[in-house]
């Protein structure tokens, strides 16, 4: 009896563990719901296809300013950097040697025209003479080959006074044209001029407008030219030259507005390229000369879908875009894409226009996975000056 009692005990413990071994096998893992995200479709909009180049700012007219003069420097007027005026004093070089030399030209011609004036009246006096018989030929000779050499003293005396005078104007130099002023090389005290040396004093430039040079392949004039055939010649009227817009290093957008103005005679051999010029008003002189620049020319305008850019990703493989299928499902769909206009990038490869694509809780999801779409706001940013117009078609 105690015999089948024990057996009893044994084969419940044995029961009980496997229960609780059951119990500890069983699983018991709930999977986490599928994330949200954002989803919209493409924006379809018409957009405008631009040539797009690089290129640099550059002054539309440099002058550097040298003392065409010897002396000591006597003043200089203006500051470092400043914006001055056709015709205003920069510097001035002591004028005095100068101004002395023109006073001396002066009384030298003063001289000689009176010598002249003897001449021509002794010249009329020993004719009247020599006709009346009073007065032999010799002196009608004397006086008209004295009054002959004092002309040509007089005239030699006019241009001793005139370089004197073109001397003395070089102590005062001018701006030749509006524009902004270097730091000066010179200070006050210092000779300048010796040696026969033009001492370069400072640079001025003019800021408004500036110019922009760029450089076109040859495909791209081709296109340019066929599309602007009325346009690319150089025009006086800047209405009627091509359009070009500009950015600078310091954000994406092209806010400066100008036209082209000038191309080189033909495509160089060596580069397979043109040189370009753009002229873009400056008023405010924000483009300073020197600058990196971006610039492009406006072509035909064409349907195109976009995405946002923050959509778009990339890899080893190119640009892509996570798409939400209509099984909610995540896929990966490679894409071609263009210019950007207003945080927008175009598709013009991989899209059709009805996808859904995730604009936001991409680091949520993974091709392949689950997701629960939620229908991202609509966008549609202003057009601004130069950019495309939105149709209302899109999200």
């Amino acid at each position: 009896m105690p015999k089948h009692r024990a057996l009893r005990t044994a084969a419940a413990f044995t029961l009980a563990l496997l229960a609780l071994a059951a119990a500890c096998g069983k699983n018991d893992y709930v999977p986490p719901p599928a994330p949200t995200v954002e989803v919209g479709k493409p924006v379809s909009r018409e957009v405008t296809e631009y040539f797009e180049f690089t290129g640099n700012t550059q002054a539309v007219d440099t002058v550097d300013l040298r003392a065409r003069v010897q002396g000591f420097l006597r003043k200089v007027a203006y500051q470092d950097g400043a914006e001055v005026k056709k015709g205003q004093l920069l510097f001035l070089i002591e004028p005095d040697q100068y101004e002395a030399k023109a006073r001396s030209a002066q009384s030298t011609l003063a001289s000689q025209q009176a010598e002249l004036s003897r001449a021509e009246t002794e010249a009329v006096r020993a004719k009247k003479l020599f006709a009346e018989k009073a007065g032999p030929e010799t002196d009608v000779v004397k006086w008209e080959s004295q009054r002959d050499s004092t002309k040509a003293a007089v005239e030699g005396a006019k241009a001793q006074l005139d370089l004197a005078k073109i001397d003395l104007g070089y102590t005062r130099v001018l701006a030749p044209f509006d524009g902004r002023v270097s730091r000066r090389q010179v200070d006050v005290g210092n000779l300048v001029g010796s040696g026969g040396e033009n001492t370069l004093l400072a640079t001025i430039i003019s800021d408004d407008p500036v110019y922009v040079y760029f450089n076109l392949n040859e495909r791209d004039l081709l296109s340019i030219m066929r599309r602007n055939a009325d346009q690319t010649k150089e025009k006086a009227d800047p209405e009627e030259r091509v359009k070009l817009e500009m950015g600078l290093g310091d954000n994406n957008e092209y806010p400066y507005h100008g036209t082209m103005d000038y191309y080189d005679l033909g495509v160089n051999p060596k580069t397979g390229t043109v040189l370009m010029r753009g002229v873009f008003p400056n008023p405010d002189g924000r483009i300073p000369a020197g600058l990196f620049a971006r610039v492009r020319i406006p072509g035909k305008s064409k349907k195109a879908l976009l995405a946002p850019e923050t959509a778009v990703g990339l890899d080893q493989t190119g640009h892509y875009l996570l798409l939400l299928n209509d099984k909610n499902i995540v896929e990966q769909r490679p894409v071609t894409v263009g210019s950007k206009y207003d945080g927008l990038l175009v598709v013009e490869k991989g899209l059709t226009g009805e996808e859904r694509i995730i604009v936001s809780g991409l680091q949520r999801v993974r091709p392949g996975s689950a997701a629960k779409a939620e229908e991202a706001k609509p966008q549609a940013p202003a057009a601004k000056d130069g950019a495309p117009k939105t149709d209302g078609a899109g999200q």
